[in-house]
């Protein structure tokens, strides 16, 4: 009784695991590996135009800052060719500044010095005037453009 109780645990979390498309099960694996950390995992919905970006945040000061300030519509502006960066309108909390030592295209980050959010689609080096709070799961692309981007749209997906 108890084997095939087992069994079926194990067929139905297959079956659960092959119906999901390639990103799906990416943003199953980025929450379960975040949940896993004991950090709690809030989701965040990003629109631009008709794309739909879907982020994952981190728990700390500085994202409840920013969350505090939701919904949102920003325009971006491209900074270097590697990030896009806004200035939320009320300063965020800068006090459990970390150093970034493992950087990753879809990052979202809080640069200290300057305030702004910054949303990383290239390479870039680690810092210590970096606050992650956020990383992009899915519709990274919708970034990948030259110049500002207009009308972006931040808010919180309930769980």
């Amino acid at each position: 009784m108890e084997r095939t109780i087992y069994m079926l645990l194990f067929l139905f979390t297959s079956l659960q695991s092959s119906a999901c498309t390639p990103s799906e099960n990416r943003v199953k694996n980025e929450i379960q590996k975040d949940t896993l950390a004991n950090k709690k995992v809030m989701k965040l919905k990003i629109t631009r135009g008709d794309k739909v970006i879907t982020a994952i945040l981190y728990e700390n000061p500085t994202t409840r800052d920013f969350i505090a300030q939701l919904p949102l519509t920003v325009d971006m502006e491209d900074f270097a060719g590697k990030e896009k960066i806004f200035y939320p309108p009320k300063k965020l909390s800068t006090t459990e500044r970390k150093a970034v030592s493992d950087p990753k295209i879809g990052d979202i980050n809080v640069y200290a010095p300057w305030g702004n959010i910054a949303i990383f689609y290239g390479s870039y080096s680690g810092s210590r005037d970096l606050i992650r709070i956020g990383r992009i799961i899915e519709g990274m692309d919708a970034f990948n453009v030259t110049g500002t981007v207009k009308n972006v749209y931040f808010e919180l997906v309930e769980q």
